[in-house]
């Protein structure tokens, strides 16, 4: 129905407003509406803070109004308990008519046993109101439940005869986009839980891997240091940010920093191991090419975004090609183009 799409549209619409506070928790947004008019509506704003649908309840100023409502919710209600009581319970004790669901959650502690929970107390469940949006919203909690890695973003800036960096005698700035390029590179830091670079990019960029130019919280810096030689004097070791070091050679780890040590025969699936186990859903790649292209060539990608500057450098470090993808964005910035790519495999 018309109006189930609208009601949902505008529970995406709240639940992504979490996008930079709630990981590993899933974006989720919720409405209470009774006879066409929305009561409640709410968001899950932060980890470990009260579900949508607590928020949505919590907003309606007569609680009499909820019984016989139907509660619209981009993801199936919790089931279990968590840091918060299970949602799907909340509604049933509110004795709400309908709940119009967008998609299942693949988190194996719900699962469908939110959706059995309401139906066993009589409550009418519709699946499937926008779901291939909502699926989209939460790619990076989807990824993560359902292939047991995180959802792996990479990220390059590239001139447009296709460099990647300078050579390395060259003494000429290697900077390629526009400061309004770095603000949306920033923007992008802050939807990921985790940012990985190379020891290359470590050593010559010194960079702080922070999201110091947007709004949200720092990802995790990942390093892969393989001899563990990097000089303690760089910024990913002494801003006071929490940094995990991949290293064959591993030393004791210090309050911001932790090491752990890889396997030198699939230390790339190791990484991503690594980063499962710790609750990590998502990893933004902004390493040098070498870097990128172990995660292209291993077919370890969900999307890749590349910024692309309007002058060309005639030499210089090429950045990776991928050759089968699928274009999802393009868009025209102030000084430079904005490409988004997912993988066809």
């Amino acid at each position: 129905m018309i109006e189930h799409q609208e009601y949902m549209q505008r529970c995406l619409q709240l639940a992504a407003k979490g996008q930079s506070s709630v990981a590993p928790n899933p974006m989720v947004g919720a409405l209470i509406v009774n006879q066409g008019i929305i009561i409640g509506e709410g968001y899950h704003r932060a980890f470990g803070g009260p579900h949508a649908e607590v928020e949505a309840v919590n907003q309606v100023l007569n609680k009499g109004l909820i019984k016989g409502a139907t509660v619209y919710v981009s993801l199936e209600p919790c089931a279990h308990f968590g840091k918060t009581p299970p949602c799907a319970n909340l509604l049933i004790e509110h004795q709400v008519a309908t709940v119009v669901v967008a998609c299942l959650d693949p988190n194996p502690l719900v699962s469908g046993k939110g959706i059995e929970l309401l139906k066993s107390a009589g409550v009418n469940v519709i699946i499937g109101v926008l779901e291939k949006e909502a699926v989209e919203l939460n790619k990076r909690f989807i990824t993560y439940h359902q292939q047991k890695r995180p959802f792996v973003t990479l990220k390059w800036a590239q001139t447009s005869d296709g460099y990647a960096g300078r050579l390395a005698d060259s003494g000429l700035s290697s900077k390629i986009t526009d400061s309004y390029s770095d603000r949306l590179v920033h923007k992008l830091r802050s939807t990921e839980q985790a940012i990985l670079i190379g020891y290359n990019t470590a050593m010559i960029d010194n960079p702080s891997l922070t999201v110091r130019h947007w709004r949200g919280q720092n990802p995790i810096r990942i390093i892969i240091d393989k001899e563990n030689s990097l000089p303690k004097h760089l910024n990913i070791f002494n801003d006071g940010f929490q940094t995990i070091d991949f290293t064959f050679n591993p030393k004791q780890s210090t309050n911001n920093v932790s090491y752990v040590k890889l396997n030198k025969d699939y230390f790339l699936n190791q990484i991503l191991d690594e980063l499962y186990k710790r609750n990590i859903h998502s990893l933004l790649v902004e390493g040098g090419p070498a870097t990128l292209k172990l995660f292209i060539e291993n077919n370890l990608w969900d999307e890749a975004h590349i910024f692309t500057s309007n002058t060309g450098w005639g030499k210089g470090v090429k950045a990776p090609v991928i050759n089968s993808s699928v274009e999802v964005f393009n868009e025209k910035l102030q000084n430079d183009y904005y490409q988004v790519l997912k993988p066809r495999f």
